[in-house]
C-alpha cells in the first residue's frame, strides 16, 4: 500500500520550537520552455485540506480543486525564475532562486522550511531541511507542489495562446513529440530555454 504524505515532519519541527513551518517545492525543471515556478505554503495544522498528495499523483482537475482549497486555508506564496535566469544561472540554481523568492513572499520569515529535494538553496533566508521525495512525505511540501504545478500549468496554457504550435497547453513545455515537432517546424520562441540541448541544437543548426 502506498503511503500518503503526513504532518510528521512539521510536528517534529514544531516540537523543536519552530512556530512557522512551511513546505517549499518547485515545478518546471524539465521543460524546454517557460519559467520554473516555486511555491511556499504555511499550513494551519487545525485546517489541513483533505486529499493532499504529490501533485504528480493527482489528476489535473483534482490539483486545481486542491490548489483553491489550499489558498483558502493556508498562507501561500508563489514565485518564478525566468527563462533568461535559467539560461544564465542553470536550472538548479534558478529553481533555488524561485524557492527563495517564494519564501521571501510570505508575510513572515519561517522558522523552518521543508524543501523538496536533496539539497537546500545556498541563499535560503531561514533554517531549512532538505527532504528527498518530500512531496510524498510532507503535507506542506505536497501542498506547495500542487500550487506550483497548477500555477505554472496556467502560465503555459496562456503562453500557448500567444505562441501556438508547440502544444504547451497540453505538455506545459516538456519535450513531448508534439513540442519537439513544433520546435523543428516553427523554430525557437522567446520563451524557450536556449541553454537546453534540444533548443540549443536547433539554434546552432539555424546559424550554421
Amino acid at each position: 500500500m502506498t503511503s500518503l504524505p503526513d504532518y510528521t515532519l512539521e510536528q517534529a519541527a514544531r516540537a523543536q520550537g519552530a512556530r512557522v513551518v512551511v513546505g517549499v517545492d518547485e515545478v518546471g525543471r524539465g521543460p524546454l520552455a517557460g519559467p520554473v515556478t516555486a511555491a511556499a505554503v504555511w499550513l494551519d495544522p487545525d485546517r489541513l485540506p483533505p486529499g493532499l498528495n504529490d501533485s504528480k499523483k493527482l489528476t489535473a482537475k483534482r490539483r486545481v480543486a486542491l490548489a483553491a482549497a489550499i489558498r483558502d486555508c493556508a498562507e501561500v506564496s508563489v514565485a518564478h525564475a525566468s527563462v533568461q535566469e535559467i539560461d544564465a544561472l542553470n536550472i538548479l540554481q534558478a529553481s533555488h532562486l524561485a524557492m527563495c523568492r517564494a519564501i521571501a513572499g510570505l508575510s513572515c520569515l519561517p522558522d523552518m522550511a521543508l524543501v523538496d529535494g536533496n539539497r537546500l538553496p545556498r541563499d535560503l533566508p531561514c533554517p531549512g531541511q532538505a527532504v528527498v521525495r518530500g512531496d510524498g512525505q510532507s503535507l506542506s511540501i505536497a501542498a506547495a507542489s500542487i500550487v506550483a504545478k497548477v500555477t505554472r500549468d496556467a502560465i503555459m496554457a496562456d503562453l500557448a495562446q500567444q505562441f501556438p504550435g508547440y502544444g504547451w497547453e497540453k505538455n506545459a513545455g516538456y519535450p513531448t513529440p508534439a513540442h519537439l515537432a513544433g520546435l523543428r517546424d516553427i523554430g525557437v520562441s522567446p520563451h524557450h530555454r536556449r541553454s537546453f540541448a534540444p533548443v540549443h541544437n536547433i539554434l546552432c543548426g539555424a546559424s550554421s
